[in-house]
């Protein structure tokens, strides 16, 4: 049995020990000729929905004058834009280019390999989900210790069906609490999402409608509705999935769609549909494991604001 002090000290030598294998203690990181700081802001601005430089200086924890830096050198070389916040003029929405989409192909490889290889190596017995879960909880440890936040544990949440009192208010909540910030959605967006599950909401008593909602005790952490009504017979509408921001990264976004495509597969749909924009890679990747694939792409206003809306379709395997 380890004494506390016995515990700390070895989980900082294996700290050190994972920062040199994964190569940070180079002057380039991943493959690339980039350095740590501007891998790491290719990953987050490449893979989760549109950020700005205040988000990414917090997600990243380097402060305002390295940030700048930072983007300013990745701008400078066409891997990243900047274009204005409607909603904040003194913020700039982050996406990266085609030249950064292949930048971050070359480091989503090179990493995927290197974790490959290294699971390849492990002992006999080993389980790499155990490994994850440990990762991940001192990680969010770290991050809610330098952010003066609780940790919560996913463990300890549940996700369960149908209506309870402030859904509506809750879910609205949520989804301007980050698309206003990330995208500048006013209210507009706030209008027309109410004024949908507000409609939504009466029809949950029907078999073929239904909602999920991730719980904290009483409070509700995450969303997604199946719409079996509004889009005709044998087509279901997937609808305002979010999930509390604190909770991002840690697998219940997954678990949430999950429910829905079972639920809609059970329910014999031919068809599931849901509509969202372009620059939202990371729920991109997990709406495409799901089967679903992007059936058409144009530009348009549908939410207040001139974006490239995307609508994706899921046609299940007989």
């Amino acid at each position: 049995m380890h004494t506390a002090n016995e515990i700390v000290s070895n989980i900082r030598e294996a700290s050190r020990l994972l920062v040199r294998e994964l190569g940070f203690m180079s002057a380039t990181l991943a493959g690339t000729e980039l350095p740590a700081s501007a891998v790491h802001a290719i990953i987050e601005i490449g893979h989760s929905t549109p950020t700005t430089a205040s988000s990414l200086s917090k997600t990243l924890n380097l402060d305002r004058s390295n940030i700048s830096r930072v983007l300013a050198k990745l701008v400078e070389a066409g891997a990243v834009i900047e274009t204005p916040n409607a909603s904040d003029g003194g913020q700039k929405i982050l996406s990266i280019t085609e030249h950064g989409k292949d930048i971050l192909d070359r480091i989503d490889k090179f990493a995927n390999e290197q974790v490959m290889k290294a699971l390849n190596n492990l002992p006999a017995g080993s389980a790499p989900e155990q490994i994850l879960g440990g990762i991940r909880a001192y990680a969010a440890a770290l991050r809610a210790q330098r952010l003066g936040e609780e940790v919560k544990p996913v463990e300890g949440m549940a996700i369960t069906s149908g209506y309870r009192p402030g859904l509506l208010g809750r879910c609205l909540e949520m989804h301007m609490q980050y698309y206003s910030r990330a995208v500048g959605f006013g209210g507009t967006f706030e209008a027309q999402l109410a004024t949908g599950l507000g409609e939504l909401l009466n029809r949950l008593d029907s078999p073929r409608s239904e909602v999920w909602v991730v719980t904290d005790g009483t409070k509700i952490c995450g969303t997604v509705f199946i719409d079996g009504e509004g889009l005709g017979e044998g087509k279901a509408h997937l609808r305002a999935f979010i999930v509390d921001d604190t909770l991002r990264g840690r697998g219940l976004g997954r678990k949430l769609i999950g429910k829905a495509i079972s639920f809609v597969d059970d329910h014999a749909f031919t068809e599931t549909h849901l509509y969202t924009f372009r620059g939202l890679d990371a729920a991109r990747r997990l709406y495409e494991s799901c089967g679903f694939a992007l059936a058409e792409e144009a530009l348009g206003n549908k939410w207040g604001k001139e974006m490239r809306i995307q609508h994706f379709v899921r046609i299940p395997s007989r």
